[in-house]
Parts: C-alpha cells; sequence; structure tokens
C-alpha cells in the first residue's frame, strides 16, 4: 500500500464551529482515517457539552485519540501533549491508516508540525499562582511587560491576552535561567503533510456560534459546570477558564445572570474565531482552504462543503483510490 508505506499526515484546521470534526468524521467513509484531537479543551475527561467533543458513537464510529487525557483539576504541558500526539501519530501510520490532526488550537498544532523542542519543565503552583494574582491585580499587560523584557522573542509569538501562555513562559525562564525562546528548537518531523482549511463567510459563522451555544445550554452547560465545582475543581484551573466555562462559573457564583453569562458566551467565542485566523492564515500557501455554506436546514447542522474535492485532494496526497 503505497500511502501506508509513506509517513503522511493530513490536519484539518479552521476556527470554532466550521465544521472541522463533520468533515473528518466524513471523510473517514472514504479513507482509513483516525482523528488525533488538536483541541485545548477535549484533553479534560468529563467536560463534553462545553467542549463540543465528538459523541460516543462518533468515538465508536472512528477512531479519536488524545480525548479524556487528564482530570479537569490537572494540566497536561504543551510538551507532555507534543509526546502523545506525536505517539498517536507514529502508531497510526504504523497501521498503515491516516492520522488526521483536527482541531483549532494553534499551538498544539504548531507543537506537532514545527517540531519545537519544548523544555519539560514541571509546573511551578507557587510561582503561578503569585503571577496569577498580580495579572488579576494589575492586569495582563502588566505580566505580558515582564516577558517581553525577559524574552521579546517570546512575547511576539504569545497573544498579550493569553495570560495562561504569559505565565508559562515566564515560569519556564525562571526554573531554567534561559529565556523560553531559545529553548524552542525546531525540527520538524519527516512526513508529508496536507493542510485542509475550513471557513465560513462571517455572518454565517457568528450564527453557527450562537447556535452551537444555544445547544450547549440546552443540552445541559449550566449543569456540567455545576458538577465540576461540586467535584472540587476550582475556578481558578485552567479547565475552567475555556469558553464557556469561565462564563458559567461567573453565573454559578452570582456575579452575573445567565443570560448575561450566554451573551458572553456568544461574544467572547466569535472573538475567539477571529483570532484563530491569526493561526491559520487564509494566505498560507500550505494550506487548501475551503469556504463551506449553512445548510438550508439549520445552523446546527455540518455546513455544507465541496466534499469531492476535499476527497479529491487528499486521494492523490494518499494514493490510494477512495471507497
Amino acid at each position: 500500500m503505497t500511502g501506508a508505506a509513506e509517513k503522511k499526515l493530513l490536519l484539518i484546521v479552521g476556527p470554532t464551529a466550521a465544521g472541522k470534526t463533520a468533515l473528518a468524521l466524513d471523510l473517514a467513509r472514504h479513507f482509513p482515517l483516525e482523528v488525533v484531537s488538536a483541541d485545548s479543551r477535549q484533553i479534560y475527561c468529563t467536560m463534553d457539552i462545553g467542549t463540543a467533543k465528538p459523541s460516543a458513537a462518533e468515538r465508536s464510529a472512528v477512531p479519536h485519540h488524545l480525548l479524556d487525557v487528564v482530570n479537569p483539576d490537572q494540566t497536561l504541558t504543551l510538551a507532555e501533549y507534543q509526546r502523545l500526539a506525536l505517539e498517536a501519530i507514529s502508531a497510526i501510520q504504523e497501521r498503515g491508516h491516516l492520522p488526521a490532526l483536527v482541531g483549532g488550537t494553534g499551538l498544539y498544532l504548531q507543537a506537532v508540525t514545527a517540531g519545537f523542542q519544548i523544555p519539560e519543565v514541571a509546573p511551578d503552583h507557587a510561582r503561578r499562582q503569585a503571577l496569577e494574582r498580580e495579572a488579576e491585580t494589575l492586569g495582563a499587560a502588566a505580566i505580558y511587560q515582564r516577558l517581553v523584557q525577559v524574552d521579546p522573542v517570546a512575547a511576539s509569538r504569545i497573544d498579550f491576552r493569553n495570560v495562561r501562555r504569559i505565565i508559562r513562559a515566564l515560569e519556564v525562564v525562571a526554573a531554567t535561567g534561559q529565556t523560553f525562546s531559545a529553548q524552542q528548537v525546531r525540527q520538524p518531523p519527516p512526513w508529508q503533510m496536507l493542510w485542509i482549511g475550513l471557513t465560513l463567510p462571517r455572518d454565517e459563522l457568528d450564527r453557527r456560534i450562537e447556535t452551537r451555544v444555544d445547544w450547549m445550554i440546552s443540552a445541559g452547560l449550566v449543569a456540567e459546570v455545576q458538577r465540576l465545582l461540586d467535584g472540587g475543581v476550582a475556578p481558578g484551573q485552567p479547565a475552567l477558564s475555556g469558553l464557556g466555562y469561565r462564563q458559567m462559573v461567573a453565573y454559578l457564583q452570582g456575579h452575573i445572570s445567565q443570560e448575561e453569562a450566554i451573551l458572553l458566551i456568544k461574544r467572547d467565542t466569535r472573538r475567539f474565531a477571529r483570532r484563530q485566523y491569526s493561526w491559520f492564515h487564509l494566505s498560507d500557501p500550505k494550506i487548501h482552504w475551503f469556504e463551506a455554506q449553512l445548510s438550508s436546514a439549520a445552523a446546527a447542522a455540518p455546513p455544507d462543503l465541496p466534499r469531492a474535492a476535499i476527497i479529491d485532494l487528499i486521494a492523490t496526497f494518499w494514493k490510494e483510490r477512495p471507497v
């Protein structure tokens, strides 16, 4: 089998709610595809609704990897994710199947495809909590400026609003005495890679995001967050800092109304989708972009895509005729 003999990786990227999971499931009907998640929220066990995790039926139909990796009160470093993803991809390749790295967490995708040699530095919880308090008191800009001073290269690569990543970079510098950026040596994996990017017109993406949030609420997002809090997951844990979770924590703690929380989730998710395009440039020549359209039935349905063109592209890459 030509496709199996060569090391290949399919990537399906794009903003949240663009239909990446639905496309991967559809492609698995045509190719021996296994999904490796590149989503920094779907790594958490018991967090299914707010992360839009594939259903049990979908996961039984198509093998999925790197879902439910850690408990919500635990952390998974970027280096740990990278190691697990590389192991999963290599195992899929050895089986003669096509690994598909699917998700919208740009840092995860970059860690795998750019081959960063990420420092294995254990979290320093005391230092992290001190920096978190500083960020709450002085604002994210204050600790971002600290990173600019000690490691301007790392600062240029990190969104100044991403407090968790800024703190992690400062943590590594303090632990090793070296800049975070200097330790991120690149050694790209020796694979052939095919990047497929999904996009939607902005107004349609916004409608899809709003519909997805409404579905999450009706599916029980509030109860899911309450169970996490009741189970001892602290509001400051990374698991509860994600979209949907932090807004619902604020509601459950009495800081805002449920209606305000829902509006904030929708607004913040729209803003997040815009920022994702900074990872996945529409002008990037390595990404084959396909614009989807919402189906006429409902925004909740998978977007309509030029599937024949995508299948032909993958068939040429895989060098196997689709089923």
